[in-house]
């Protein structure tokens, strides 16, 4: 089994992902800044498994920080492969704080990057965005598409920057590298700036959901735990190999509808909602649709979880949370 350094780990994906390498009996060594955009004690409730586990360490660092704080910070013992997952995600937020999300998303790899050059790492899966496709016209969209003038905001755009730096690192210094671009990942753990949170907290107060734009913008929602398999896949596949460089994406293959969304939050949770139309939000594309058939054929990646299913496991993870708190 492999010695697996995941930055991020105390986020919402970075935890379970986390939990799973454990599970398949690799050694995780962890890395988050607790970035404040929420809570610090949820995220600290997310490694709660992870470390009462004998082969799991953490370690909290800032990437921003620079090459000499990461040595500091990291310990000297053999990592094989790095999971890039640390970032500040967002679209809406991207679009208020550009400066922070290209500091962190941008520079903070940058600095991951050369902190793996000096101690000669040489495997790399790093978590991109579907939002990197911004309003492309053809769908599903496929991997191989030209991206140049898709994105439509700073965080699609740090998060193209970062797929175009690990290709650089890969040509320039040999490393191998998986990018996977993420869609819409929802489930136990998600923060509570994203749709769904918003949506189960607003029924249970009896307020309405805001609706942006006419209700019909689709996301191809992913449910965490599908979205871990595919990483601990890319994970094997790239201990399994040297010096590939390619990038999928990591969906669902099925694009619903916000208000087709809206009406299944409701039916989870057992209340009828009450809609507010609103205009639609800066940077915010119209529709999200994975092609997988890439990552199909490379990984074997088959997300197993219908909708229905996944808002349940959310719902009864939040009346957990919540009773928690």
């Amino acid at each position: 089994m492999a010695s697996i350094l995941v930055t991020g780990c105390a986020g919402f994906i970075g935890s379970h992902l986390a939990e799973r390498l454990l599970h398949d009996g690799h050694r995780v060594v962890g890395l988050d800044n607790f970035d404040p955009f929420y809570d610090r004690s949820r995220k600290q409730q997310n490694l709660a498994l992870c470390l009462a586990h004998p082969r799991f360490s953490f370690h909290e660092a800032d990437l921003r920080q620079g090459l000499d704080g990461l040595v500091d910070a990291l310990p000297a013992d053999p990592i094989e492969v790095v999971v890039h997952l640390a970032a500040k995600a967002g679209v809406g937020p991207s679009v208020r704080e550009p400066v922070a999300y290209l500091e962190n998303n941008v520079i903070g790899t940058t600095h991951l990057l050369e902190w793996m050059r000096h101690r000669q790492i040489q495997k790399l899966f790093f978590a991109s965005s579907s939002s990197v496709y911004g309003n492309t016209a053809e769908r599903p969209f496929r991997e191989d598409m030209p991206l140049l003038a898709a994105c439509i905001s700073p965080y699609a755009a740090s998060k193209l920057s970062g797929e175009q730096l690990t290709y650089t690192y890969h040509h320039l210094y040999g490393l191998s590298v998986l990018n996977a671009r993420f869609f819409t990942v929802y489930g136990p753990r998600q923060r509570p700036d994203l749709a769904i949170h918003k949506f189960v907290r607003l029924l249970r107060e009896e307020q309405p959901i805001p609706v942006y734009g006419d209700g019909t913008t689709a996301r191809d929602y992913t449910f965490v735990l599908d979205t871990v398999d595919g990483i601990a896949r890319g994970v094997n596949y790239l201990l399994a190999h040297e010096r590939v460089y390619d990038t999928i994406n990591l969906g669902n293959n099925r694009p619903v509808a916000l208000l087709e969304l809206i009406q299944a939050v409701g039916e989870a949770v057992g209340l009828p909602p009450r809609l507010a139309f609103q205009p639609m939000q800066a940077g915010d594309v119209d529709v999200t649709y994975a092609d997988i058939r890439k990552a199909q054929h490379l990984l074997g990646y088959a997300p197993q979880t219908t909708l229905a299913q996944g808002l349940r496991e959310f719902v009864r993870w939040m009346d957990q949370a919540e009773y928690q708190h």
